[in-house]
């Protein structure tokens, strides 16, 4: 979920001057796996309110949900120009429209040019992700010049567009600052190219007997583009099962992205073909009990079923949190007799989008930044991209933490101030705080107390806790974190549940206890439970 501020003015000082300027990067959501129904959270504004922040525009780096899934939501508070590449104009105007808002703000700007935006100069530098026009921003203003990675990967193979330009980022150092992507950083040498991968995908479909699904995430548009010329070169035809797979296809080819895309079948006609001519692109890959994979597994899809001599194929990443799901989806297709190759037993059938470590060391030595602000990702995650940069004489004082005002000036990166961030909530067709946990009684409250607790299935059917325990408790009473988290540890221990959301059913009684016992007033207590990965055996050392 990212949105970030960028301002030019006095108010890093604490002093409000009339003189300062702001705009938005990026509107994202997430969705909330540890709430009922799973909800979309998206950003809390009442911190720029109360600081008296308007953002003059929203500029958007790329089309991703966690950059654009809160636009439509939140941009009316504000009203200001949106500016994105083709493709993500594409998914706002529809978003908007599905919300019944007009579509005027929202304008098109193209991969490689600039935009002025009152005190603020951008230029759109276009990278490789996995999902096109991905863009980093070169936002100049005053003296300093900061360079807003977004998401990015360097690969030398993209299948859409063209690989990233050295000469184009070596001509921007040194960059007084890089807000940068950490979700790959403590993972050695580099990320496997699309290239790659389509070319597994081809030699893996080429084995296959009987009828092969194909399940990846809908915006990797190279993926699907690799996906499609592989069945057409092992003679099977192509079709589309998922909302989002349709929706997506639709807006890219109207840009002009699939133009050599194989001929679609519709999905009631894949029933006249032979199995060994069929080839399904679907949406599904994390388990979804309503997206088309999960239909086909339950044997209750309109349009085909699936047996033994069939296979499925995941090319797409196990996301934190639905391993539970997934398991129980590939039983269902292992009950069919459904030959499975997924990211555990072929990893070549996937690529991540983000940058390891030999990545983020080069893409540094073009663009020689001064300091880094580590973005993205776990704490965990923003540690290692931190202790990298640090090896390259880059300055990294700061784990930025949701609602820090950060300062950038002469003398570096400060931290001026920390604004909690109550989460908000889509619910019943509008953005609503979500309320804090309920407790033992329900007298008054004394202050907020935040917890943000990240965990792994232990594949029992339990969790444990990984990583560093994130407890703001400065609005509250005093709190013994130590006997807080070695309890909450042994707790852990006893709970059992299939998802998130039970997890947090479990826990929420036995944490309102703890705190009811441990405190002399008891504040609004807010609970995320983030499904995380375990570390790999690097990274514990």
């Amino acid at each position: 979920m990212n949105l970030s501020l960028y301002g030019l003015g006095e108010r890093g000082t604490g002093e409000k001057g009339p003189e300062d300027e702001w705009i938005a990067v990026d509107c994202g959501m997430m969705i909330r796996q540890d709430l009922p129904d799973s909800p979309l959270q998206v950003p809390n504004l009442d911190t720029l309110s109360t600081l008296g922040i308007r953002p003059r525009a929203l500029i958007i780096t790329h089309g991703h949900e966690d950059h654009i899934g809160a636009a439509a939501w939140l941009w009316p508070k504000w009203g200001c120009p949106i500016h994105a590449t083709p493709l993500a104009a594409g998914l706002l105007r529809a978003k908007f429209i599905e919300r019944g808002l007009a579509t005027d703000a929202i304008r098109v700007i193209e991969p490689g040019e600039a935009l002025e935006c009152g005190a603020f100069t951008l230029r759109y530098l276009p990278l490789t992700h996995s999902i096109p026009e991905s863009c980093a921003l070169l936002l100049a203003a005053g003296e300093h010049r900061v360079l807003h990675t977004g998401d990015w990967k360097l690969d030398p193979e993209p299948l859409i567009g063209k690989p990233m330009s050295s000469t184009t980022f070596r001509a921007l150092a040194p960059v007084d600052l890089v807000v940068g992507d950490s979700t790959n950083a403590p993972m050695p040498g580099h990320s496997r190219s699309e290239g790659e991968v389509a070319r597994a995908l081809e030699h893996t479909i080429a084995r296959c007997e009987g009828r092969v699904v194909v399940s990846c995430f809908a915006s990797n548009l190279a993926r699907v583009l690799a996906i499609g010329h592989a069945a057409q070169r092992n003679g099977r035809r192509v079709s589309l099962m998922g909302r989002s797979m349709e929706r997506m296809v639709a807006v890219a080819r109207g840009l002009g992205y699939l133009d050599d895309f194989p001929p679609l079948v519709p999905v009631s006609d894949l029933g006249y073909l032979p199995p060994n001519e069929v080839l399904v692109i679907a949406t599904g890959s994390q388990g979804e009990p309503r997206a088309a994979l999960s239909r086909l597994a339950r044997g209750r899809h309109h349009a085909m079923e699936l047996g033994a001599g069939d296979s499925v194929i995941f090319s797409a990443k196990a996301i934190p949190g639905n391993e539970l799901l997934i398991e129980r989806l590939k039983s269902g297709l292992k009950r069919l007799g459904v030959t499975l190759l997924d990211e555990f037993s072929h990893p070549e059938l996937h690529a991540s989008g983000h940058p390891a470590q030999e990545e983020l060391r080069t893409f540094y030595g073009w663009v020689k930044p001064r300091h880094l602000l580590p973005v993205h990702g776990e704490p965990r995650h923003q540690q290692a991209h931190r202790e990298l940069a640090e090896t390259l004489g880059i300055q990294a004082p700061l784990i930025p933490l949701n609602g820090d005002l950060i300062r950038l000036d002469a003398e570096g990166l400060s931290l001026v101030s920390r604004h909690p961030q109550p989460p908000c909530i889509v619910s019943q067709n509008a953005v609503a705080p979500l309320p804090g946990l309920a407790g033992p009684n329900q007298g008054p409250r004394h202050g907020s107390l935040y917890l943000a607790l990240s965990v792994t299935a232990t594949g029992e059917g339990g969790w444990t806790r990984i990583g560093r325990l994130m407890l703001d408790a400065s609005q509250a009473s005093p709190i013994d974190e130590e006997a807080f988290t070695d309890w909450l540890d042994e707790t852990l221990e006893t709970l059992a549940g299939d998802t998130l959301a039970e997890l947090r059913l479990a826990l929420q009684p036995r944490l309102m206890g703890w705190f009811a016992d441990h405190l002399r007033r008891l504040p609004e207590i807010h609970l995320q439970i983030l499904a995380v990965e375990a570390p790999s055996a690097s990274e514990l050392g």
